[in-house]
């Protein structure tokens, strides 16, 4: 029987804007990005980040050392949260492919644009999101 709850809705957690703006451009359903500007201040934590300790969080950063600086820290205060990776050889969300971004979300079961979505058969070149 149904809970009567609303579904609630996804949360990815980025660096800064021009990765958020990748990931709209693969993203086809309503998702809440949230930008940390690379960096966690105690006023974005307090009243960003810990208000989403509930919520179905995803964390997505860039893969050079402030980005697994941030996700650290970020996997303290989120501790539910589940972390998607790029690639090393791409370091910046905002420079992977889009087609390599919409098989990690697609993994993590986000609805995304078909057409970034590789052909069967191909290998893929994207990292596969963790617990």
């Amino acid at each position: 029987m149904p809970s009567g709850r609303p579904r609630q809705q996804k949360v990815i957690i980025v660096e800064g804007s021009s990765d958020r703006q990748r990931l709209l451009q693969v993203l086809r359903e309503p998702v809440r990005i949230v930008c940390t500007r690379g960096t966690l201040s105690y006023a974005t934590l307090e009243d960003v980040i810990v208000p989403l300790q509930g919520e179905e969080v995803y964390i997505l950063v860039d893969a050079d050392d402030p980005g697994m600086a941030l996700r650290r820290q970020l996997r303290q205060e989120l501790p539910n949260a589940r972390h998607l990776y790029t690639r090393r050889v791409y370091r910046e969300v905002a420079r992977t492919p889009l087609e390599v971004l919409a098989k990690v979300l697609h993994d993590a079961h986000f609805e995304v644009d078909p057409r970034w979505l590789q052909p069967p058969g191909r290998e893929s070149t994207a990292s596969l999101w963790e617990e």
